[in-house]
């Protein structure tokens, strides 16, 4: 094992942890448990750990340290929680300004339909997908923030967009 020069106690790469790391942080959260403002608060206890625990975290292992702590706490949080998780939508709405009515009810009906569709995957199988095509992430990018092998991955991803195409027929 190296030395490695950058600590994470210094602010100056605590910050540029944060920085390339924050908004991953966050959209792990909020499309894992559909909870925003959970999400939201969560990015920031979990990088107070990570700030009182920098001196035990090295720099090359302090993005898995986040994740594994945000999902964790999140699993805390969840199991002392008794209501449903809310439903948020995963996709904005088109900005577009001379479309027609018909057009516009039929794309909303369609978001519907796969905010629903979205919704009743398994949980593994949403966030994968949600992962590879809404945050872009590649497959060894995405077995890394998930803890799993990249053939897991390509499973799941393979399930999911099976079972959206048996609910929404052949568009995706």
């Amino acid at each position: 094992m190296t030395v490695n020069n950058k600590d994470v106690c210094k602010e100056k790469v605590f910050n540029e942890i944060f920085k390339s790391n924050a908004q991953d942080l966050f959209n792990f959260l909020h499309y894992k448990y559909q909870d925003e403002d959970q999400a939201k608060d969560l990015v920031q206890d979990v990088f107070g750990k990570l700030w009182d625990n920098c001196k035990k975290v090295t720099i090359e292992k302090a993005r898995g340290y986040l994740f594994v702590v945000a999902n964790n706490a999140m699993k805390n949080i969840l199991a002392k929680k008794s209501t449903a998780l809310k439903h948020q939508a995963y996709l904005e709405s088109s900005n577009s300004s001379v479309e027609n009515p018909q057009f516009i009810m039929e794309e909303e009906e369609f978001k519907d339909r796969l905010n629903q569709a979205l919704s009743a995957l398994p949980e593994e199988q949403r966030v994968t997908l949600l992962l590879k095509r809404i945050e872009g992430k590649k497959q060894k990018q995405i077995a890394e923030i998930l803890g799993i092998s990249e053939k897991a991955v390509e499973k799941r991803l393979q399930k999911a967009m099976t079972t959206l195409r048996q609910r929404l027929g052949n568009v995706l």
